[in-house]
């Protein structure tokens, strides 16, 4: 019996101590990824597309808030340069995160211009998805915006 017991109890810390180190990964990905948003924030900020370069996955897509979709990372960089925005900011960005995957959501408000001279005023929501790769990088492989009306 008391050797049983001892079993039990040596399982159940097992167990606790499985838990909490998942709780410690996930969380190290959430701030991880939350960095790596970050980073993709600045390069608005900034106007420079080639800080988020290497965040994108090479068969990155974007759904814009008008529906368009591009297909490609080279396609989404080339449609970020068509645009120098003057503010960017992000609102409340929460990161979940599904073992190699994390999904990032938040507002985003800006105001710009684009290229054609056509002033941007945007307030949107966004859902960014990020894939842990096989070299162990974080890459976003999917984004989504939607108007905030």
């Amino acid at each position: 019996m008391k050797r049983s017991l001892m079993w039990c109890l040596l399982g159940s810390m097992l167990l606790t101590s499985a838990v909490w180190s998942q709780a410690d990964k996930g969380a190290a990905t959430q701030k991880a990824v939350a960095a790596l948003e970050q980073t993709w924030l600045e390069s608005q900020q900034t106007n420079n597309p080639e800080l988020v370069a290497p965040l994108l996955a090479d068969n990155f897509m974007q759904t814009s808030g008008e529906g368009k979709l591009t297909t490609t990372k080279a396609e989404a960089l080339a449609e970020a340069k068509k645009v120098k925005w003057s503010s960017v900011d992000y609102i409340g960005v929460k990161v979940t995160v599904y073992g190699n995957t994390a999904i990032a959501t938040g507002g985003f408000k800006g105001k710009g211009t684009a290229t054609s001279g056509k002033a941007i005023d945007e307030n949107s929501r966004f859902t960014d998805t990020w894939v842990k790769m096989p070299s162990g990088k974080w890459q976003c492989v999917a984004s989504q915006d939607t108007p905030v009306t």
